[in-house]
C-alpha cells in the first residue's frame, strides 16, 4: 500500500502493516501529534511529535511495528505527552528510573555484604574467610539480602537471630552477628545510615554455652595421643591430628599445608602471608617427630600440592570435618576439637615455664610489644628446644612408657 492510499484518521493494523517503503522515510499521522514513521528499509516505528521547553518542536521516539500495535502506541504516546507536560520525557524518565534502581541496588544488604567481604579478605585468613562467607549466604543473605540497608531496624536483627537461636545455632549465630556489626559499621562510617541497627542485639540473644574449643586436661592427653595414633579409619587424618597435637596450630593451617611449605633440610615450615589470619608470614622449627609425621605424608602423598589431600579430590586440601569427624569416633565428641590441640599446647609449654612471647609465636598469635616474633632468628633458635621436648614427650605417650615425666625448660 502506498502511503498516498492512506485515509486520514486512526492508521488500522492492517493498515500499518501493508504500507510500502519509498526511496525516502517518511511519515503517516495516526492523529494527536502520533505518527508512524516507515524507514527505506521498511522497518516501522511510532514516533510523537512535541514542543520542547525553548518552543522548538521535535521527535520522540516510543515503540517498535510490529511489537507494538496501534492500540499500545496510542496508550504509550498518551503516557508519553503526560511526562513532557511534567517537563520530562519517557527516555529521560527511563534513565532515572534504571539510576534509581542501580542506586537501590547498591544500597542492598547483599551489596553491603560484599563490601564488608572485600574489606575483611585483606585480613582475614582466606580460609576462615571463606567459610563465614558460605554461611552467610546460607543464612543471612537469602532473609535480608534484598532489603535497603537504611530498612534495617533492631527488631528485625533480633527476629532473624532468635530464630537461628531456635535452631541451636548459638556459635555460629555469634559470628554472623559480628559480621553484621562490621558490615553495617561500615554503612554508618560512610553516612548510609545514621546508627547500626545490630549493634546492642548481643543483649537479647542467648549466648554460646559451654567451651567453643572442647580440649582434655594435660593428664588425659597420654590417653587421647594413643587413641589417635591407632585410629584405624584413615592415616592421614590420624597424621594430621598429631600434627595438631606435635604443633598447636590452626586446623586450616595443618589442612592447607604444602610441599612446598616444608623445608626438611632446615627442619622449618614457612607459609605465606595470604594464608595466615594475621597476614604475615609465619616460620616455625620443625621437631623430628613432625619430621617423621611428614616423611609418612610424602610416602603416600608426595605427588600431590597437598600434604593432606582431600579423599575425594587430591588437589583439593582434607575436608575441615575430617578431623572433627576422626576425635568423635575416637569417643571424644564435645570433649576434644581440632582447634582444642593449641589450648593443650598453650597450657602445657606455659606450665613447663617457657617464654610466654615464644609460646604465642608458635601458636601464631600476634603479640603486642613483639615486633617480628615469627621470624627473628633468635626466636626460632629458643622456640626449636621448646617444640623439640614438646614433641619428646607426645612420643613418650606414644610408645605408652610408664611415668611419662615432663621435660621442662633447662
Amino acid at each position: 500500500m502506498k502511503r498516498t492510499d492512506v485515509k486520514k484518521g486512526p492508521i488500522q493494523d492492517k493498515v500499518a502493516a501493508a504500507l510500502e517503503p519509498e526511496a525516502k522515510a517518511y511519515r503517516v499521522p495516526d492523529g494527536n501529534g502520533l505518527y508512524l514513521y516507515v524507514r527505506s528499509s521498511g522497518a516501522k516505528s511510532w514516533e510523537i511529535r512535541y514542543k520542547k521547553p525553548d518552543g522548538k518542536y521535535s521527535w520522540l521516539g516510543i515503540g517498535q511495528y510490529p511489537d507494538m500495535k496501534p492500540k499500545a502506541a496510542r496508550e504509550e504516546a498518551q503516557h508519553a505527552r503526560t511526562l513532557i507536560e511534567q517537563g520530562t520525557t519517557p527516555r529521560q524518565h527511563q534513565k532515572e528510573r534504571e539510576a534509581k534502581a542501580l542506586a537501590s541496588q547498591s544500597n542492598t544488604v547483599a551489596h553491603l555484604m560484599d563490601e564488608w567481604y572485600e574489606w575483611k579478605k585483606k585480613s582475614v585468613e582466606s580460609i576462615t574467610l571463606s567459610k563465614l562467607w558460605s554461611s552467610l549466604n546460607k543464612h543471612i543473605i537469602p532473609e535480608m539480602g534484598n532489603k535497603p540497608i537504611d530498612s534495617i531496624r533492631p527488631a528485625y536483627i533480633l527476629a532473624l537471630f532468635r530464630k537461628l537461636e531456635k535452631r541451636g545455632i548459638h556459635t555460629l549465630s555469634a559470628k554472623l552477628r559480628r559480621a553484621l556489626v562490621e558490615a553495617f559499621d561500615i554503612a554508618a562510617h560512610t553516612e548510609r545510615i545514621q546508627a547500626n541497627p545490630v549493634r546492642g542485639t548481643e543483649k537479647f540473644i542467648q549466648s554460646p554455652t559451654g567451651n567453643n574449643y572442647p580440649h582434655v586436661k594435660q593428664e588425659e592427653l597420654p590417653a587421647l595421643v594413643r587413641c589417635i595414633d591407632g585410629y584405624p579409619h584413615s592415616p592421614d587424618v590420624r597424621n594430621a591430628l598429631l600434627m595438631m597435637v606435635l604443633n598447636g596450630w590452626r586446623p586450616g593451617m595443618v589442612r592447607s599445608l604444602r610441599w612446598a611449605d616444608i623445608d626438611i633440610d632446615e627442619s622449618t615450615v614457612t607459609i605465606p602471608a595470604e594464608r595466615m589470619k594475621a597476614r604475615r608470614d609465619y616460620i616455625a622449627p620443625l621437631a623430628p617427630e613432625t619430621i617423621e609425621v611428614l616423611k609418612q605424608q610424602h610416602e603416600r602423598n608426595g605427588q600431590y600440592p597437598f600434604v593432606f589431600p582431600n579423599r575425594n579430590n587430591s588437589h583439593q586440601p582434607m575436608s575441615d570435618m575430617a578431623m572433627n569427624k576422626a576425635l568423635d569416633r575416637m569417643g571424644y565428641k564435645g570433649k576434644q576439637s581440632p582447634h582444642g590441640f593449641r589450648h593443650v599446647l598453650s597450657t602445657g609449654l606455659n606450665e613447663r615455664g617457657y617464654e610466654h612471647a615464644h609460646i604465642e609465636a608458635q601458636l601464631a598469635h600476634m603479640v603486642h610489644g613483639v615486633a617480628g616474633v615469627y621470624n627473628k632468628a633468635d626466636y626460632m633458635k629458643q622456640r626449636r628446644p621448646m617444640m623439640n621436648a614438646w614433641a619428646n614427650e607426645i612420643q613418650a605417650m606414644l610408645d605408652n612408657r610408664e611415668n611419662v615425666v615432663a621435660i621442662n625448660r633447662a
